[in-house]
């Protein structure tokens, strides 16, 4: 399919033009297009983590189909915009990029630790094999509850600052499905904070894990 993609602000000035013809297979998503962008322009790889993009004038998430003929735009946060949320579940490949830009949202010259916590698709589980791994949430009720975890380990330890983003639908092993960077004064609160984040996570938040393998699929619980 044939593409015309536009670039604003500082995206258009990292990839030094303001549109370009993309000429890509048929049947992609959202998130295939970004791939193949960042990979034409790896400048841009950076800024993946706070960018919307929209699709012929409408904002659409990153599992969205990308029709033949399409205006597609990376959109930067608007003038005033926090850049990438602290808190946020998303169908996009979460990366070593993403891992940077939340360590930076989370860092402050009064916090001197910043430890990182990435869970990543393995492959095995209770003794099976595991090749991939489907995520479901019910999204609305799992931001607020993901957000209401962020408050309270940052009540719990004051001067800590948490930031969360997990994954949905289907990911292959080796894929990271949830990243957690936290930032604090001192080394034990930070790695506290991180613990108890994930530990609540796994708790309180509507996300449900498929697991499928050679002997077949079932959803399962890290819950207790």
């Amino acid at each position: 399919m044939d593409l015309n993609v536009l670039y604003f602000a500082h995206v258009r000035e990292r990839v030094g033009l303001s549109s370009e013809r993309l000429v890509c297979a048929d049947g992609l998503r959202v998130a295939d297009v970004v791939a193949l962008l960042v990979d034409r322009h790896p400048s841009i790889r950076s800024l993946v983590p706070s960018l919307r993009v929209a699709v012929n004038g409408v904002f659409v998430e990153a599992d969205a189909s990308v029709p033949d003929g399409a205006e597609l735009v990376l959109i930067p946060p608007v003038a005033g915009g926090a850049g990438p949320e602290r808190v946020a579940l998303t169908s996009a490949p979460l990366t070593q990029a993403t891992l940077e830009a939340l360590s930076a949202l989370v860092a402050g010259p009064d916090r001197g630790a910043v430890v990182t916590f990435s869970g990543v698709v393995r492959n095995h589980a209770r003794g099976r094999q595991v090749t991939r791994l489907y995520y479901e949430a019910y999204e609305r009720m799992a931001i607020t509850q993901l957000e209401a975890v962020v408050a309270e380990v940052e009540a719990a330890l004051p001067g800590a600052r948490v930031a969360v983003h997990h994954r949905t639908g289907m990911l292959e092993v080796g894929d990271i499905a949830v990243l957690i960077a936290v930032a604090s004064a001192h080394r034990a609160e930070a790695f506290d904070a991180c613990r108890r984040t994930i530990d609540r996570l796994k708790e309180e938040v509507p996300i449900w894990k498929r697991e499928i393998g050679p002997d077949g699929e079932e959803w399962v619980s890290d819950r207790p």
